[in-house]
């Protein structure tokens, strides 16, 4: 029996599509956020600028914290996007159980 509810799996196909679309662009922001985004510590000035290393660990310390966010939130994109795919598949399967129920009953049963 049905309460008239139907789900657009074309929706979550394009639900999914999208997301991983944006693990490919995750993927590319871990990659920045790891290789290109080192500054060594020469930059920040020479030894005797005593601040110099407080400021290239400040910037260390920094990095790789942007590192494990990105990292978090590629995690947690991939989660839903596997959770999705999850949830389609099953209503894809129910709603061919369901097209195989309608179709199995016999010609002039009772609804």
């Amino acid at each position: 029996m049905s309460n008239g509810m139907r789900v657009d799996l074309s929706e979550l196909d394009n639900v999914i599509r999208k997301l991983n679309g944006l693990l490919s662009d995750m993927d590319k922001a871990n990659t920045k956020a790891k290789y290109e985004t080192d500054i060594p510590n020469s930059a920040f000035g020479s030894a005797k600028f005593l601040e110099s290393n407080e400021l290239h660990g400040a910037h260390q310390k920094q990095k790789t914290r942007i590192e494990n966010l990105v990292r978090d939130l590629h995690k947690l994109i991939d989660d839903f996007g596997k959770s999705a795919s999850k949830v389609r598949d099953k209503y894809s399967n129910q709603e061919q159980a369901n097209a195989q129920g309608v179709s199995a009953a016999p010609e002039g049963a009772a609804n």
